[in-house]
Order: structure tokens, then C-alpha cells, then sequence
């Protein structure tokens, strides 16, 4: 038994956590967005070909241009231009569906975003409805 704890320390703290409580990502926010075709493009017209790129725009449409959908909500977090900016970290880090990640760049669908920090920085996780 006294070899089985000790092994559970060590990969505990192998995995960067402590023996005490572990950090836990919290959830900063969440929200459902449609993407439509306004959202499949920058604003220079040009097609947008990335999943991060989709959720950006959607952000920036809803938050700076006023342009929204049905099913469109709000969110505090990408009000900032700056973490708009970090939407590309931000999903690299986390996690997209494959089908919600053919579902953005293709438009047309509902999908829901969670907005989590976390102690290696913050990151979302994309799903559709």
C-alpha cells in the first residue's frame, strides 16, 4: 500500500500538481452563436478558411459591428478586441468538434463556446447544438 501512495505522489506531481488541492480550470463564460453568412468572411470580403477565424469574426460582428443572427448571444469575454486576437491560441489549446469544426466554416449552424482559464492560460471549447 505505502509503494501504491508513493507512486500516486510521484505522477501526481509529475503532472505538475501539487500534493494539496489541484487547480481546477474554471469556467469564465458561455455562449451560443449562429454563423451566418456574414460571419464567413473578414471585413475585406475575403473567405475565411479557419475554424478560429469564424468565431473571431462572428465576436467582431456581433461586438463591434452590431451585426447578429437569430440565436446570436452575448458574451463579455471577446468584447475585447484583444481577446479576439487570442481566439487562435485560444482553440489551439482547447478543443473544437470535428463536426463543429465543419460546421463554421461552412455557416448555417448554431454552435455553443465555453470560455474556460485554466493554469496553462485561457482556452475554449467549441460544440455544435
Amino acid at each position: 500500500m505505502r509503494h501504491r501512495i508513493a507512486f500516486l505522489l510521484a505522477a501526481t506531481m509529475t503532472l505538475g500538481l501539487s500534493a494539496g488541492a489541484a487547480k481546477a480550470d474554471r469556467l469564465v463564460e458561455e455562449y451560443n452563436a449562429y454563423i451566418g453568412a456574414e460571419d464567413l468572411t473578414n471585413s475585406y470580403g475575403e473567405p475565411l478558411t479557419e475554424p478560429w477565424q469564424v468565431i473571431r469574426q462572428d465576436r467582431a460582428n456581433y461586438h463591434r459591428y452590431g451585426v447578429t443572427q437569430p440565436g446570436d448571444e452575448g458574451d463579455s469575454f471577446f468584447a475585447s478586441a484583444k481577446n479576439r486576437e487570442r481566439a487562435e491560441r485560444m482553440l489551439e489549446y482547447g478543443t473544437i468538434e470535428p463536426r463543429a469544426a465543419r460546421a463554421l466554416l461552412r455557416g448555417g449552424a448554431l454552435i455553443n463556446v465555453q470560455i474556460f482559464r485554466g493554469p496553462q492560460g485561457d482556452y475554449i471549447n467549441v460544440t455544435v447544438d
